[in-house]
């Protein structure tokens, strides 16, 4: 993937020795286009995962994707380090999805294909389940029915305890990173996190019982 119409940076990013992605950028800045290359090789995935359970078309990722590598590339010149390079690439993935949401709606045709989802293309805590050798149908069905109980329990959170347990556990995030994105203290983000996993564990709980037979 390579940006379009790069801009020329008017200036130069303070390095950090220690922060790779902060010395890709200032030799991005530089003009070695190379480095950015390699911020996207390590952020795609990410950044699509991120986009495809905003979207829920695999149509769209991958030109929102696209978008939003080329908007980063040509607001390079403003990232100053201090932020996380996947915090501040984060909010333009999210503003990004959020234009081409807006877009779709605009474009009935476009937007009834585009804005449904199924099931089976939600990604939020959901795994593909293909039988074994040891399943049964029965057990497959189970599961799935495990994963929409979750994905309802989630669903039906705050968006704040919602967002900070989808940034641990669905983009991997560290409290800290999770704590700088939402610009709120550690203290606050445990706190959200450890609510919002009781919050899916009571949901969760009592269809487990009823399969297992068994309290927790």
């Amino acid at each position: 993937m390579s940006p379009l119409n790069p801009v020329e940076p008017p200036g130069v990013l303070p390095l950090a020795p220690d922060n790779p992605d902060a010395l890709l950028v200032a030799r991005t800045v530089a003009g070695d286009q190379a480095a950015f290359e390699l911020l996207v090789i390590k952020y795609q995935r990410r950044v699509e995962r991120l986009i495809g359970r905003m979207v829920r078309d695999v149509d769209l990722v991958d030109d929102i994707a696209q978008e939003t590598f080329i908007r980063a590339y040509r607001a390079l010149h403003q990232f100053r380090g201090d932020s996380q390079f996947y915090t501040w690439l984060y909010r333009i993935a999210v503003n990004t999805a959020k234009k081409f949401l807006l877009e779709l709606k605009r474009d009935p045709t476009i937007s009834q294909a585009a804005m449904q989802s199924s099931d089976d293309e939600d990604e939020t805590f959901h795994t593909k389940y293909e039988p074994t050798t040891s399943e049964t149908p029965e057990s497959v069905l189970a599961a799935k029915e495990i994963a929409l109980v979750v994905n309802a329990a989630l669903e039906s959170l705050p968006a704040d305890l919602k967002q900070a347990l989808t940034l641990r556990e669905i983009d991997g995030m560290s409290y800290e990173e999770i704590a700088e994105l939402m610009a709120c203290p550690l203290g606050t983000v445990r706190s959200r996190i450890f609510r919002a996993r009781e919050a899916v564990s009571a949901q969760v709980k009592p269809m487990l019982e009823k399969q297992t037979g068994k309290r927790w």
